[in-house]
């Protein structure tokens, strides 16, 4: 385990110096933080970590980046506003390296996000035979063109030449390694006209930006039902060659609605597009492996090639394990710094426990956790120094196995010269800070302070809920429940499952674990999801619209009209920002939109309601003494007390508090809210079932040590209401506290994929062998 080695701060300029910062529940907080080295910021979930690390450092630093450019640039970048703090000083560059998802290109893989597959492709360009050409003959990005065209030469003559350009993109699926097969009436009603609004894409609105393009191009008449088209009319609605047209008076580029939508979302990855537009995407599209280059992207010449007998299409498909091995077999003293150059990368995938992955692996398929760890690869071949690198949770998904090998990653960073700011819940990732920051003392309006800052060691000598978490340990349970029954799953052979046979047990709580990667959410969602009564708590995106919000997801918006309702003898539908309150001027948005078409909209708070979304009118209702907006900016905590003596919305707003919600904001939009905010917020509305199978992904993500006693409280009272819970999960007091064990590995990828162990917690700590039993024995013997 990485040392944590603190030397003396020489001057002011060697501090990050935060003066007075107020975004979210920040209470004017001053801190300094020491550069070139790595500070953890704890505290309880809603304490204010990300507001002061990303809302207020990395925002600003990002904003003055931005403003160095020219203003040319600037207009496509999207405006920042300066956060709301008195001070910043000495800030440097920063890169924020979160759990976002990556990319929402379909061209997008682990191989092109990290340039290892620039540079496998420098590789065979020198050593591949047959020799094709230049590494762009093996990009699946680039195709194939050749032509003529007149050059100027230095003379200022005109010249006319030929000229011909060798990619590796495949030209039947353009480098997809898929196709399609578009069912155009899913695109729209014939029997309207495109001014009657036939177009039925979402976004598509018959008075929106995008299908004036269409109606007023001149190419078909808007007043025309397509049916009745011409078969030009058709052809240029559907397929026209980009051509420029000027519609509302500013030039712009006309396209048929096919290859329109193929490169707005079908070239996209459907994982990472929205909800809605997915939904579209897998109603109107069928997709296909390519047929002529097998799904590999790539030319049959770029196929061809290969060295050693092996192709560039086999290496991108290969384990990033069995690549790093086979790499080592390439000995050409000719290339000998660029492998080096790639062995160094690919190890740096194995070190990070990402060696499960392949390279042609679509970016957008990677979860929160793998996707911040690939970024973090490209960052440790960086050349740039002194910058400030910004982490989200860097330990989600992440085996105790895996943990150590993230450490010495960050401390790697942090050696290079530059600033580590990690915002972090696991012991084992504060224990090797430098600098810990410690937030509170509560959540929401209750936090917002510096309750702690200095050494680890000061940190676990303190009364902060961190410092009196720190060395906590959960127990092993003395009895175990038993099942009542099981689930039965036999010859399980998703991805690296290997004909696994193994038995769920029902009404007790499960805990499957086991390295990343290796095959735990494959045994679970490949052959249990889909199962009546089964119900899945994950952390995916919550479906809905921009209005959507924990009091209508919930479904405690309805109870809050009731009772205004009541109060104020008028109906219910006049306290929906959705409905008849709504503010005339936003809609009930609280901002105006200004779509600008070719560029980014721009969204500024409503003048005429100040951002709440109601009417003048309907503010004017209250409900002992709060109008709505006020209600609806009420944290679930303080809704609680105000709707102390409603039995309807107590129940609802108790279960939001059971799950550790209780410093959420009733009306703050679902988009806002972290993976594991949202999984604890669909665990809040599922948990009114009895009977049900629960299977939950990693519920203790961006849960601090003390709210994971109150996670294993709940699950608790789940299983004693009758129901059953899986939960795939890495944390060791998770473990500790499960009726039954299944241990996945014994590594990940193709090392993975069979059952380890599966048996008692007692018994995996007394008698097992495996990375899980090594670390959990050491947690409960610590």
């Amino acid at each position: 385990m990485p040392e944590a080695t603190v030397g003396p701060i020489a001057d002011s300029h060697e501090v990050i110096r935060v003066v007075g910062a107020r975004v979210n529940n920040l209470k004017d907080v001053s801190v300094e933080i020491p550069k070139r080295r790595l500070t953890v910021f704890t505290g309880v979930s809603g304490s204010g970590k990300s507001s002061l690390v990303f809302d207020t450092i990395a925002a600003e630093s990002q904003r003055l980046i931005n403003e160095t450019y020219s203003t040319f640039v600037q207009q496509f970048m999207g405006s920042l506003a300066r956060p709301e703090v008195d001070a910043l000083e000495n800030l440097s560059p920063a890169i924020l390296v979160d759990q976002e998802r990556m990319g929402a290109n379909a061209r997008s893989t682990v191989g092109t996000v990290t340039d290892v597959h620039a540079m496998l492709r420098m590789l065979f360009s020198r050593l591949g035979q047959p020799h094709i050409g230049s590494p762009q003959a093996f990009s699946f990005n680039v195709p194939s063109v050749s032509g003529s065209g007149a050059i100027t030469l230095a003379s200022g003559k005109k010249e006319k030449r030929s000229f011909s350009v060798t990619g590796g993109m495949c030209p039947r699926c353009e480098g997809l390694g898929e196709v399609s097969d578009i069912d155009l009436d899913e695109l729209f009603d014939r029997t309207k006209s495109l001014a009657d609004g036939a177009i039925t894409i979402p976004g598509y609105t018959a008075d929106g930006w995008m299908v004036k393009a269409y109606t007023e191009s001149g190419f078909v008449d808007p007043a025309t039902p397509i049916a009745q088209y011409t078969e030009q009319e058709l052809a240029d609605f559907l397929y026209k060659e980009p051509t420029k047209v000027k519609v509302a008076g500013i030039n712009m580029t006309y396209e048929g609605l096919v290859p329109k939508i193929t490169k707005s979302m079908l070239q996209k990855d459907r994982d990472a597009l929205q909800p809605h537009i997915r939904a579209f995407v897998e109603r109107a599209v069928k997709f296909t492996a390519c047929p002529d280059c097998d799904g590999t992207r790539l030319s049959e010449a770029a196929r061809s090639t290969k060295i050693g007998g092996v192709s560039i299409a086999d290496a991108a498909k290969m384990q990033i394990t069995d690549l790093a091995a086979w790499l080592r077999t390439v000995d050409d003293p000719s290339v000998a710094p660029l492998v080096a150059g790639l062995q160094q990368t690919i190890d740096s995938f194995v070190e990070i426990g990402l060696g499960y992955l392949s390279l042609d692996r679509s970016s957008g398929t990677l979860s929160g956790g793998e996707a911040q760890r690939t970024k973090m690869i490209r960052h440790l071949g960086s050349s740039l120094t002194d910058i400030t690198y910004v982490f989200d949770e860097p330990t989600a998904g992440l085996h105790p196995h895996d943990i150590e090998r993230m450490n010495e990653l960050l401390v790697r960073l942090r050696d290079k010269g530059n600033t580590v700011l990690v915002v972090e819940h696991k012991p084992e990732v504060i224990r090797i800070a430098d600098h810990v920051v410690d937030l509170g003392p509560g959540a929401g309006s209750a936090g917002g302070e510096i309750t702690f800052e200095g050494d680890v060691a000061g940190l676990t000598a303190s009364d902060t809920a961190t410092g009196r978490h720190f060395g906590h340990r959960a127990r092993l349970k003395p009895d175990v429940r038993a099942p009542k029954s099981a689930i039965e799953i036999r010859g399980a052979a998703q991805h690296n499952l290997k004909d696994v046979d193994v038995d769920l047990p029902l009404g007790v709580l499960t805990v499957v674990t086991g390295v990343a990667g290796s095959g735990k959410s494959s045994l679970i969602h490949g052959n249990v999801l889909g199962t009546d009564g089964v119900v899945v708590v994950d952390q995916s995106q919550i479906k809905g619209s921009r209005r959507s919000n924990p009091a209508t997801y919930t479904g405690l918006l309805d109870v809050i009209r009731s009772a205004f309702a009541k109060a104020n003898g008028v109906k219910p539908a006049l306290f929906s920002a959705n409905s008849q309150g709504a503010c005339p001027v936003c809609k009930g948005l609280g901002v105006i939109i200004t779509e600008l078409g070719f560029t980014s909209t721009v969204e500024t708070t409503c003048e005429i309601c100040e951002g709440s979304g109601f009417s003048d009118e309907v503010l004017e209702y209250t409900l002992n003494d709060r109008n709505i907006h006020e209600v609806m900016q009420m944290s679930v905590a303080e809704a609680s007390d105000f709707f102390a003596s409603s039995k309807p919305a107590r129940a609802i707003l108790d279960r939001l508090v059971d799950v550790g919600l209780a410093y959420i904001k009733l009306g703050q939009a679902l988009s806002t809210l972290s993976g594991g905010e949202r999984q604890r917020l669909k665990l809040a509305i599922s948990m009114a079932k009895k009977g049900a199978v629960y299977v939950l992904d990693e519920p203790t993500t961006g849960l601090h040590l003390a709210d994971v006693d109150n996670l294993l409280g709940m699950l608790d009272r789940l299983v004693d209401a009758g129901n059953s819970v899986i939960v795939i999960e890495h944390h060791q007091a998770v473990m500790a506290h499960a009726d039954w064990i299944i241990d996945l590995g014994p590594g990940a990828g193709h090392d993975g994929g069979t059952v380890v162990f599966e048996g008692t917690p007692s018994d995996l700590v007394a008698d097992a062998d495996t990375l899980t039993a090594r670390h959990l024995r050491e947690y409960v013997g610590g």
